[in-house]
């Protein structure tokens, strides 16, 4: 490698409560125009976690991981580095929702402690077929545990029908201060009303042919959304269901997702550049 290894291994700049970061790090095509020629691949979450502040591990929806494992990601992660993590997809695709406390324990005390303070929040994403229907969605929100080993764990919900977009699943997710993802793309329902007491976006409009993924105009408008977020105020100029309705200062947690994929990891170092 051409530079050193503190060069390499900096921190990424952070704010205490804006995070910015990207979908998993081990991805081929970001050995090519994001992580430095001659990177050993088992070096790959060490410098990404040095260069983003968060990071959804997405590899958790399909699979359990050993506790092990979220030990190793642990250690090999700076001090104020968060993960976020989906949920497995056998406790959201599924019927009957109520059922599913037998999976969401499994998954939540499977190893989950080991990460300690880089625990950041659980993604419950539903499918795009899965409809609102209040009382079965309320018996699921009742087996989310709202603490594991004394650390209170925070729960964001992945909602993808049309049928989430109304007032009452707005009050439901209220009523239980659980967070909804903003998420910014034409496929999904996609509306910024803020349920919980952080927010979570997830953003899929990078462009290949942009070498920052997003214009840099763009990036200009989700930094200052971004601010006006952990201010507690609503951007106004986002889709929403209700008025904006303004709050206590917040935590961010904005993620560069899907799209084109391989321009993620610049969009997320450009807009932390600006925050």
């Amino acid at each position: 490698m051409n530079a050193t290894s503190s060069d390499l291994f900096a921190r990424a700049p952070a704010t205490t409560s804006i995070r910015v970061g990207i979908g998993g790090w081990t991805y081929a095509p970001w050995r090519d125009n994001f992580y430095p020629a001659g990177l050993v691949q088992r070096r790959e979450l060490e410098y990404a976690s040095r260069h983003v502040s968060s990071i959804e591990i997405n590899g958790t929806y399909y699979g359990a991981q050993k506790p092990a494992t979220y030990a190793k990601w642990r250690s090999e992660t700076p001090d104020g580095f968060v993960f976020s993590l989906k949920a497995p997809r056998f406790s959201t695709d599924r019927r009957v929702l109520a059922d599913a406390g037998k999976t969401i324990d499994a998954f939540v005390r499977g190893g989950l402690a080991e990460l300690g303070d880089r625990l950041g929040p659980i993604n419950w994403q539903f499918t795009p077929a899965k409809a609102f229907e209040h009382d079965d969605f309320a018996a699921f929100l009742d087996l989310l545990p709202h603490e594991l080993d004394g650390r209170p764990l925070r729960h964001v919900l992945e909602v993808r029908h049309a049928s989430f977009d109304c007032a009452q699943y707005l009050a439901l997710a209220r009523e239980r201060r659980i967070a909804t993802v903003f998420t910014d793309s034409p496929k999904f329902p996609s509306f910024a009303d803020v349920t919980g007491e952080f927010v979570y976006a997830r953003l899929m409009r990078t462009e290949s042919g942009n070498a920052t993924g997003y214009a840099g105009a763009a990036l200009d408008a989700w930094a200052g959304r971004a601010r006006t977020w952990a201010a507690g105020r609503d951007p106004a100029d986002l889709p929403r269901i209700e008025a904006p309705r303004d709050a206590g200062a917040r935590d961010v947690f904005i993620y560069f997702i899907s799209a084109a994929k391989e321009r993620n990891p610049a969009a997320a170092t450009a807009l932390l550049s600006r925050l």
